[in-house]
C-alpha cells in the first residue's frame, strides 16, 4: 500500500503454534497495548505462503492509533487496509489467512526482520522505497543526518530548476556530503 509510515516500533514474532489448545490470534494482544503512533513490527521469517495480517487487525490497529505495520512476511486484505488508511508493508499479499497455520510467539523482544535486530522501541520509516529500522539511542544523530540530506537535495532541485546543468548540480564538489567526516 502507498504511504509513509514513520513512529516506535512494537514488535511481535510469529511462528509455528508450541502448544496444544486455543493460541493468541497474532498481534492481538499488541494491537491492544498500542498508544497511538506506534508501529507494528511482525517477524515472520519473510513467509509468503500465509498471512500475518489482515483487516480484522486493521481495524483493531486504527482505534487504537496505530500508525502502520510491517511485516517480514505476507499480509492480506490490503486493499481494506489501503481503503481504511493504515499503511501496511510486507513482501507479499495472499489469501491465506493465519487461523491453524502460526500463531505468535513472542511479543516485546528483539525480532530479527531481513538480518536486521529490531528491539522494541526502536524507530522504523516506510514508504514504498523500502523500510529504515533505527536503534532507539540513534535517532537523534540520524534525525540530524536526514535534515541535512533533504536540505541537500533541495538546493539540488533549486539548482536545476534554475537552469543549471544536472551533471553540474549532481556533481559531489559542489554540495558536499551529508555526512560528516
Amino acid at each position: 500500500m502507498a504511504g509513509v509510515v514513520a513512529g516506535r516500533v512494537r514488535t511481535v514474532r510469529a511462528g509455528a503454534k508450541q502448544a496444544t489448545g486455543p493460541a493468541g490470534h497474532i498481534a492481538a494482544s499488541v494491537v491492544d497495548s498500542t498508544v497511538a503512533g506506534d508501529v507494528i513490527v511482525i517477524a515472520n521469517d519473510g513467509r509468503t505462503d500465509v498471512s500475518c495480517w489482515g483487516g480484522i487487525l486493521t481495524t483493531a490497529a486504527l482505534r487504537h492509533g496505530v500508525a502502520g505495520v510491517v511485516v517480514d512476511g505476507a499480509c492480506r486484505d490490503i486493499g481494506e487496509s489501503a481503503a481504511a488508511g493504515l499503511p501496511v508493508f510486507g513482501r507479499a499479499a495472499v489469501p491465506v489467512s493465519a487461523r491453524g497455520r502460526i500463531v505468535q510467539v513472542a511479543a516485546a523482544e528483539p525480532v530479527d526482520i531481513a538480518g536486521v535486530t529490531v528491539h522494541e522501541g526502536d524507530w522504523v520509516i516506510a514508504d514504498a522505497n523500502g523500510v529504515v529500522f533505527v536503534p532507539a539511542a540513534h535517532t537523534g544523530a540520524v534525525l540530524d543526518l536526514a535534515e541535512r540530506i533533504v536540505a541537500r537535495e533541495a538546493r539540488m532541485v533549486a539548482a536545476v530548476q534554475a537552469g543549471g546543468a544536472v551533471a553540474t548540480v549532481m556533481h559531489d564538489d559542489k554540495f558536499p556530503t551529508a555526512v560528516p567526516e
